[in-house]
């Protein structure tokens, strides 16, 4: 009986360790939600950064402004499918973080995965994008970027791909859309 007690209780130890190294967010927008969930012990920096967006409100009132698809990124010698999301005004802005690259982190871009925008390394702030489709040229070592750093995943989306590619087919020039869609607000929900 007592082996019975000790493995349910490292069970149950081992369980809520685990479950407190995911984070479960809710982005609402104008059209729907997206679930996400992100993981603050693979990318401690990144995380950190997104959830002090998320708790000063910073999202609030942002929008997904860019898509990539097929289509517009015919010219591309690496072409992607992402939406972008997450612009915040420059005056709110917070410092830019370093660089968590999938090598260090192990999350590699697939489809769902919620990753970091940036020009060069170390200069992410509040943007972000959701891969459609397996996206491994944006990991490590990845061609889409000439510095082969990749960009910071930091978690999936688990509920709402739908609106991710509803949002990836509207009308667009130049990459940017031409309605953007509202994110009324991002609210982390465990």
């Amino acid at each position: 009986m007592n082996k019975f007690i000790n493995c349910a209780l490292l069970f149950f130890i081992s369980y809520s360790i685990h479950a407190q190294q995911i984070e479960k967010y809710l982005i609402k927008t104008e059209i729907g939600d997206i679930e996400l969930e992100v993981y603050p012990d693979k990318a401690p920096l990144t995380v950190g950064n997104f959830r002090a967006y998320v708790n000063n409100g910073l999202y609030s009132n942002s929008s997904f402004f860019r898509v990539c698809t097929p289509e517009n990124e015919a010219e591309r010698e690496i072409k992607i499918e992402v939406i972008q999301g997450g612009d915040v005004p420059d005056s709110l802005l917070l410092a830019p973080i370093p660089i968590e690259t999938s090598e260090e982190t192990g999350i590699k871009h697939k489809n769902g995965t919620i990753s970091m925008a940036r020009l060069g390394p170390n200069t992410a702030q509040s943007s972000f994008f959701i891969c459609i489709n397996a996206q491994p040229e944006l990991d490590y070592k990845g061609k889409r970027n000439p510095d082969g750093f990749g960009f910071a995943a930091f978690g999936t989306v688990t509920k709402g791909m739908e609106l991710v590619k509803k949002i990836q087919s509207r009308e667009e020039v130049d990459q940017y859309l031409v309605n953007p869609i509202k994110i009324k607000s991002i609210q982390r929900i465990h």
